[in-house]
């Protein structure tokens, strides 16, 4: 019936697809420093555990607080946020000094926190690591 208009079910379909389809573009932008989370690093201390867990030369995923610990040289750390700055996912894994977002496929240098691979361009947050009793600890005041 070529000149009755879209039956009302149509039209709201329609609509919520496309306030779906919307939403879905947005939390892929590539304008995203931070990802979705508000606060990508510790608001607290975090104790990591043994200083010694984290390999000379190499890193560290500390998944669960979402922080990457590397290790330069003996009794120097440093800390970033192991949260992905493009879309806020939290790495699945390093290898070797290279943290990866599973959820687009970026790359960071988990030694300088540098973006090597897109769509991420941001750099990962810094965050202030030290040892306490042999101990790492990250986070405010650390």
């Amino acid at each position: 019936m070529p000149g009755q208009p879209p039956a009302r079910r149509t039209v709201l379909k329609g609509a919520a697809l496309a306030g779906a389809a919307g939403v879905g573009a947005a939390a892929c932008s590539t304008e995203s420093k931070l990802g979705h989370a508000r606060v990508p690093t510790p608001t607290a201390p975090v104790d990591l555990g043994t200083a010694d867990a984290v390999p000379v030369g190499g890193a560290k995923l500390y998944r669960e607080q979402r922080l990457v610990v590397s290790c330069p040289a003996k009794g120097q750390y440093k800390a970033y946020s192991a949260q992905c700055t493009h879309a806020g996912c939290v790495f699945d894994k390093v290898e070797g000094t290279e943290g990866n977002c599973p959820c687009h496929g970026s790359r960071f240098d988990v030694t300088t926190g540098k973006a090597l691979r897109g769509p991420a361009t941001a750099p990962l947050p810094e965050v202030p690591v030290r040892v306490t009793g042999g101990k790492l600890v990250a986070g405010p005041e650390a």
